[in-house]
């Protein structure tokens, strides 16, 4: 058994998240921070709000603490930033950041990681005033089909100029930032794995086809509920759930997707879940996993939840999902444009027509997931990514 690092050696980092509600990168975050060698790392986050993530972080063994800021700033949208960042809202912040620097200058980290749009903004003025070094974690595609045209070509100027180091959840992320960014997939944990391998899962019966997330017009529950009328055409006892709740805004979408179900007369087929915490009991019950983003989603941690629960997907053949189904020997799952209901309902058909090949897929997306996807490798690549970050700092300094 290798010695452990001392102490004095241990790299501090402090993650700053501007909120404490469960979206994809704040799992993802936990997951990560569980991962961490507490023999390299001594991490610490600070969220900008209490919620969900700071009794998940705690159970998990991480510190955890909020410094808060006011609604007015920490409630707009990505879709209103360029208001946000107006003057008005910036003057807003000066109290908050400064609190936030006070807290950085205690705690002296060698690092700080932003995890979010609003984080990557007020972390990075905060860092400055305590001459902390700033890593970003872009979660989000800087494009114009993923946010307003004004604020992803603001964000990507001060992607350029203002962090040390970038990482992004994908590729199809990557490929939004200005060049250099450290590509760190959000790994799955060891108890997310179905842990007799996909060989021996059984489909339910009737088949269920689901499609889990958050409810937002990103995560494309309305594209689903339109096709399910053609499934049904095929598989009369098909029955169709939608697990995730709405967060940041979404309460509008929400309430279209069930006026939608019953235009449709599909209150019958049609389950609505809301937010579930045990995310692999609800894909043990799946058939197909859907995954029906209309537009080009920055990663899709929940088809590679699936994969490793052995489930076949259908996904929209789109930004990290695409990279996510990407297989030696053909895509690992059956994809689809997005946006397109009707190709979407044919591929559901397709997969329970031929349940021998959607099998053959499955087992070998379980695979595949299990080797590029852990948790443990994310863990590595943004521990040496601070590593490097920190390294420079010192050298700076000598």
């Amino acid at each position: 058994m290798s010695r452990p690092i001392p102490s004095d050696a241990r790299l501090r980092v402090v993650v700053l998240d501007h909120t404490a509600d469960l979206g994809g990168g704040e799992l993802a975050l936990a997951r990560l921070c569980e991962a961490l060698d507490p023999a390299e790392v001594r991490v610490r986050v600070i969220v900008f709000a209490d919620g969900p993530l700071v009794g998940r972080l705690r159970d998990g063994g991480t510190p955890v603490e909020v410094v808060r800021l006011g609604e007015g700033v920490r409630g707009r949208s990505r879709d209103t930033l360029g208001a946000w960042a107006s003057v008005r809202s910036a003057w807003a912040a000066v109290p908050f950041v400064w609190r936030l620097a006070r807290r950085l200058r205690t705690l002296r980290p060698d690092v700080v990681h932003t995890q979010s749009l609003k984080a990557d903004v007020l972390g990075s003025v905060a860092a400055a005033v305590a001459r902390a070094p700033v890593v970003w974690h872009v979660h989000d595609r800087v494009a114009d089909d993923y946010l307003p045209a004004r604020v992803a070509r603001v964000f990507r100027w001060l992607a350029e100029r203002v962090p040390r180091a970038v990482v992004a959840n994908s590729e199809a992320t990557a490929a939004t930032l200005p060049p250099g960014a450290v590509v760190a997939y959000p790994g799955f944990a060891p108890e997310q794995v179905r842990p007799d391998g996909a060989r021996e899962r059984v489909d339910p019966s009737p088949p269920v086809v689901g499609l889990v997330g958050r409810i937002s017009p990103t995560k494309g529950q309305l594209e689903l509920v339109r096709a399910v009328p053609a499934v049904l055409a095929a598989h009369p006892g098909a029955r169709f759930r939608l697990v995730g709740a709405p967060l940041f805004g979404g309460e509008d979408y929400a309430a279209d997707v069930t006026a939608e179900i019953a235009r449709l007369g599909l209150g019958d087929a049609v389950e609505v879940v809301g937010h579930v915490d045990d995310v692999a009991a609800v894909l043990d019950g799946l058939s197909v996993l859907v995954h029906a983003s209309p537009v080009p989603e920055p990663f899709g941690q929940v088809v590679v939840e699936g994969m490793v629960r052995g489930v076949p997907v259908v996904a929209a053949d789109a930004g990290g999902v695409t990279e996510i189904l990407r297989g030696d020997d053909g895509p690992l799952g059956v994809l689809v444009p997005p946006g397109d209901s009707d190709a979407l309902a044919a591929a559901v058909v397709g997969v329970l027509d031929d349940p021998a090949a959607s099998r053959a897929r499955a087992v070998a997306a379980y695979d595949a997931a299990l080797e590029r996807f852990p948790v443990a490798r994310a863990a590595a690549t943004v521990t040496a990514t601070w590593r490097t970050v920190a390294a420079r700092r010192g050298a700076r300094r000598a």
